[in-house]
């Protein structure tokens, strides 16, 4: 499964209730125990909102702890921009992070996203997942 930028953000971030399954599905993916990709789209979104919200710190600690829970990251290739093109010609109201992902899922992990964005709903071929609770 291709995991959001989100899962990363709550595990990290205050408490919420979105906090602990997150930290439970990372710990497990640490453990050997779930296969998980990331893909390039997903770093750049941690970079670029700790930055826009001045906690560059933090965003330095996430992305840090990403990279070695993922040290393989799937790189946004012309191919899957131009997959995530034709989606955004289909779905009207995917955003281009999203449509980026999306292509992601569909070419590398048979369209599984765990994700708490429900703006992965209803894309042919794409199945949303949440952490276990």
């Amino acid at each position: 499964m291709l995991i959001d930028a989100n899962i990363l953000m709550y595990a990290a971030g205050a408490p919420h209730h979105c906090k602990a399954p997150s930290t439970r599905l990372l710990e497990r993916i640490a453990s050997g125990a779930v296969d998980a990709l990331i893909d390039a789209e997903t770093l750049q979104e941690v970079l670029h909102r700790y930055r826009a919200i001045g906690r560059w710190e933090d965003g330095r600690h996430v992305y840090d702890l990403a990279r070695q829970l993922f040290p393989s990251v799937i790189p946004i290739t012309s191919d899957i921009l131009d997959h995530a093109r034709r989606l955004l010609d289909v779905e009207g109201r995917l955003m281009a992070r999203d449509a980026l992902h999306a292509a992601v899922a569909l070419r590398e992990t048979a369209g599984v996203i765990c994700s708490y964005d429900h703006d992965f709903d209803g894309i042919r071929g794409v199945r949303r997942i949440l952490p276990p609770p």
